[in-house]
C-alpha cells in the first residue's frame, strides 16, 4: 500500500519575520494499516542564527528544546541532502499539519516536494467543527483539538517537537484517510 510522509518543523519565528528552522521531524505513515514510523528527527540550526534569537524564541519558551541543543546541532545545510533524499523517495507524497507553514519554510530553503498532499488541518476544519470565536464558521483546529476529536480525551499535549508532533499528526491523517476525506490522488 501507499506510504506517505508527515513533516513537522520547529522554528524561531514566522518566515516573514526572518524565523529560522531549528528542528525537522519526518514520520512515515502506511495508509494500509496506519503504522507510523519516525524516519527523521534532528535538531538543527541555520546560517546567521543568533543566540538571542534562539533564547527569545517561542519554541524554546514553549517546549523542552534547549538553546544548547540548537547550538550543538548539525547545520541545516549539512542535513539538507538527507532530507531531500527522503522527500524524493516517497512517490505518494508529503503533507504537514498546516502545510502552508512547514512547506513554505522548507521551499524557501530550497527543498523540493515532488508531490504535496492536502493539508490535514484544513480538511479537519469542517469535521471537527470548532466555532470561530465571535464569528461565523469554523476555525482551523490545533493539533491537540483535532487529536481529541478523533481519539477522545487521551491527555495528549502537543510537545512542539518535530518528530513527536508529526507522529501524532500522522494518526490524524490516517483517521481522515479512513473517512475518505484525505486522499493521495
Amino acid at each position: 500500500m501507499e506510504k506517505i510522509l508527515i513533516i513537522d518543523i520547529e522554528t524561531t519565528g514566522f518566515l516573514q519575520a526572518g524565523g529560522k528552522i531549528v528542528e525537522v521531524g519526518i514520520v512515515e505513515l502506511d495508509l494500509a494499516n496506519g503504522e507510523r514510523k519516525i524516519i527523521f528527527d534532528e535538531v538543527t540550526h541555520e546560517k546567521g542564527i543568533t543566540k538571542d534569537e534562539v533564547e527569545n524564541s517561542w519554541i524554546i519558551k514553549n517546549s523542552d528544546l534547549t538553546v544548547e541543543a540548537v547550538r550543538t546541532s548539525k547545520s541545516l545545510d549539512v542535513l539538507k541532502p538527507q532530507i531531500q533524499e527522503i522527500l524524493h523517495s516517497y512517490q505518494h507524497g508529503s503533507t504537514a499539519f498546516n502545510n502552508v507553514f512547514d512547506f513554505g519554510f522548507m521551499e524557501n530553503r530550497g527543498f523540493v516536494f515532488p508531490k504535496k498532499l492536502a493539508c490535514p488541518m484544513k480538511i479537519s476544519t469542517n469535521i471537527c467543527k470548532i466555532p470561530k470565536s465571535g464569528g461565523f464558521g469554523y476555525k482551523w483546529p490545533k493539533v491537540e483539538e483535532a487529536f481529541e476529536f478523533f481519539f477522545g480525551k487521551t491527555g495528549y499535549i502537543e510537545s512542539h517537537r518535530g518528530a513527536d508532533d508529526a507522529f501524532h499528526e500522522a494518526a490524524i491523517v490516517y483517521e481522515l484517510f479512513k473517512m475518505g476525506k484525505f486522499t493521495i490522488e
